[in-house]
């Protein structure tokens, strides 16, 4: 049987064995690789069901008993995606003020803005030869657009994108507590400053939310801007060049340029398709209160379930023929996930992934990957499936 986190994910899918334990074993039961044993949500439904069910719970994955999984990410206690109702509740109410949809779509502008910006400059540099759309457009553009959002100054834009990477090193769980702890110095100083200073930004207006006399302390703060900052830059510019890469040369990069109206569309049946996550869950265990049974199966008390997010967005029982991109699909998909943790940064995610499909598509229908697609080279040992670059030939002439 296969072990927990299952060989074989890539940007195209996840493991091959999903497909047969979503047949069969909506929750399936899986050794795990360092040790131990964890259940694993597979289907659209048991994701879903387990996500919703108070009975699995994420603060409990951080008590002392609590069965641990070595080279996976384990976000640290107290952040927002590592609480329970009542505590969850009482910090997403509180956040929800400051990190609205109207402020993020008063965004949409300056997106666009950068969105020109990266790539006028990268057309400049496409007249000598291929452009690294990683380097040159993907995560500069999620780390600015993040950045701004939360007021991060520009001067520290790098060293927080740096620390990030580092922190999401799951190989490296000496550098990723390095970073983890320089990221937090970082962020409390910041934090600090726009208690003192509050300026037109998330999180000034953070520093600023109340409900009666509840407000959020400092710790929180601190958890809520590198949480935003990391989920909000490294996430999305991992998805956005897989999703370069998925349509480049196809005819459905020329078809985009021509119709932008059929942007957003695509944009979410990319955001299904993408496999994100190297060992196809969120990585984020929920420990059992108590047995609980579900689907045929009874898991106990204190083990530990991961949902599958990236095999639910392949359940044909939802998705008619999964494994094929479809422009014109509908159904909703668990990208961002579902329930009471579903991703803050949805919007802003959204606004990025639209606006840099319109731009590129417009302005360079030749574009071309630079390499055979077997030449590339993926990051090992990352929370994401992270391309090392992604050398296009914007203009089709290089090639």
């Amino acid at each position: 049987m296969a072990s927990f986190p299952v060989p074989g994910s890539s940007y195209r899918g996840p493991a091959p064995e999903y497909a047969g334990f979503r047949a069969s074993q909506p929750l399936v039961r899986l050794p795990a690789a360092g040790g131990g044993r964890c259940w694993v949500a597979t289907t659209h439904e048991s994701v879903r069901v387990v996500l919703d069910d108070v009975r699995f719970s994420r603060a409990a994955s951080y008590e002392p008993t609590a069965p641990t999984f070595p080279g996976l990410f384990q976000a640290p206690p107290g952040m927002i995606i590592s609480l329970d109702p009542p505590d969850h509740t009482r910090l997403r109410n509180l956040v929800t003020q400051a990190f609205s949809v109207e402020r993020i779509e008063a965004m949409r502008p300056r997106i666009r803005q950068l969105v020109g910006e990266l790539l006028d400059r990268a057309a400049e540099e496409a007249l000598e030869g291929p452009v690294d759309l990683l380097g040159k457009f993907t995560f500069p553009l999620a780390i600015i657009a993040i950045s701004d959002l939360l007021g991060v100054p520009a001067e520290e834009r790098d060293t927080f994108a740096r620390l990030i990477r580092e922190f999401a090193a799951v190989d490296a769980p000496e550098i990723a507590a390095a970073a983890g702890e320089k990221l937090g110095e970082y962020m409390a100083a910041l934090v600090f400053g726009k208690m003192n200073a509050p300026g037109d930004d998330v999180l000034s207006a953070l520093t600023q939310v109340r409900i009666g006399d509840d407000r959020l302390e400092v710790g929180e703060l601190i958890g809520l801007g590198y949480t935003l900052l990391g989920a909000g830059g490294d996430s999305t510019a991992c998805h956005l060049a897989s999703s370069i890469l998925t349509t480049l040369g196809q005819d459905i990069w020329v078809r985009l340029g021509e119709h932008p109206e059929e942007v957003p569309a695509a944009v979410e049946e990319l955001l299904r398709w993408i496999t994100l996550s190297t060992n196809d869950t969120t990585g984020l265990p929920r420990i059992a209160l108590e047995d609980v049974t579900l689907f045929g199966v009874t898991v106990p008390k204190g083990d530990a379930v991961f949902v599958s997010t990236n095999s639910a967005n392949r359940d044909s029982a939802v998705f008619a023929d999964p494994d094929t991109l479809d422009f014109a699909r509908v159904g909703e998909h668990l990208a961002f996930g579902h329930g009471i943790h579903r991703c803050l940064g949805a919007p802003l995610a959204r606004i990025e992934l639209v606006t840099a499909f319109e731009e590129l598509t417009r302005r360079f229908p030749a574009a071309r990957l630079a390499v055979a697609e077997e030449a590339l080279e993926w990051q090992q040992a990352d929370m994401n499936h992270r391309l090392v670059a992604l050398p296009v030939d914007l203009h089709g002439k290089w090639s």
